[in-house]
């Protein structure tokens, strides 16, 4: 009984953050403080493009384990992995008329995939992200895929989900979004967007935020990306990150404003792969 016991983890689990050139472990507790602990960092080279074999990170996250997990004391441990969105594909996809099927929209979905991308689907993992108000796919490398799973296996950690960062925040703020608002991500120097029009989500866009991007140039930028959409502009950003001061300044009773979801709490690690984990995680 006793050996039973000692294998519980009364309420924690792991959660590995992953981007480009990073990864981070962190534990993770119900029940105890801090309810998230780092464990550990780790660098790699990573590959020229996303059809690489990904070994690079395979071998980082495999020492990294080794060197932060004591043989056993881990197994059987839940283990999320949150990535970065710049290790994915994301696109919205609307059913198609008359569709009946699942085949159906996935068979869309995949079409959408090539023309936006350019890539062969076959090299990707896909899988929906969606209701009927709001349906958006996400796609994975399969090479990725491949070497997450064989790490977590030969620990005999158990792998509970693989997502990226911008389907993990959408799952766990969009139903705090205000009427009229869109939905963003601020991270390092790229903006999620996720576009709104009553209540449905009509687009997911990733943009490049430049050097020293002021309110202005986030004003201007929604009112393109709604125009590029058909949709009005938003009176209201609902953002996840720690935007500039500017974009949050005050503004008129009936203006645009922006408004963070929570930001990141002091003494974060300034590692990408780091926040990712963390805030990936805040569920």
């Amino acid at each position: 009984m006793r050996r039973g016991f000692a294998k519980l983890n009364l309420g924690q689990g792991l959660r590995l953050g992953v981007a480009a050139g990073h990864a981070s472990l962190w534990r993770s507790s119900r029940l105890r403080a801090p309810a998230w602990t780092l464990l550990g960092e780790a660098a790699y080279a990573p590959d020229d493009s996303l059809h690489g074999d990904f070994s690079a990170l395979g071998q980082a996250l495999a020492q990294l384990l080794d060197r932060l997990l004591p043989a056993n004391e881990y197994a059987g441990w839940p283990l999320s992995v949150v990535l970065d969105d710049g290790l994915t594909r994301l696109w919205q996809v609307d059913a198609p008329q008359g569709a009946a099927r699942l085949a159906d929209i996935e068979a869309a979905a995949a079409l959408r995939f090539q023309s936006l991308y350019g890539d062969a689907p076959g090299l990707w993992h896909s899988s929906s992200a969606w209701d009927a108000r709001a349906p958006f796919f996400c796609a994975v490398p399969r090479a990725l895929l491949a070497q997450l799973t064989r790490v977590a296996a030969a620990r005999k950690l158990a792998l509970i989900f693989i997502t990226p960062q911008f389907a993990r925040h959408w799952n766990r703020w969009h139903g705090a979004l205000k009427p009229g608002a869109w939905f963003g991500q601020l991270q390092e120097n790229a903006l999620t967007l996720g576009v709104l029009h009553d209540g449905r989500l009509c687009a997911v866009r990733a943009l490049p935020v430049p050097p020293g991007a002021g309110r202005d140039w986030l004003e201007q930028t929604l009112a393109r990306e709604a125009l590029l959409q058909g949709v009005p502009a938003p009176a209201l950003l609902q953002l996840c990150g720690a935007p500039p001061a500017s974009w949050l300044a005050p503004h008129a009773a009936g203006g645009f404003a922006c408004q963070p979801f929570a930001l990141p709490a002091a003494g974060d690690v300034p590692v990408p792969a780091a926040r990712l984990a963390h805030s990936g995680g805040v569920a």
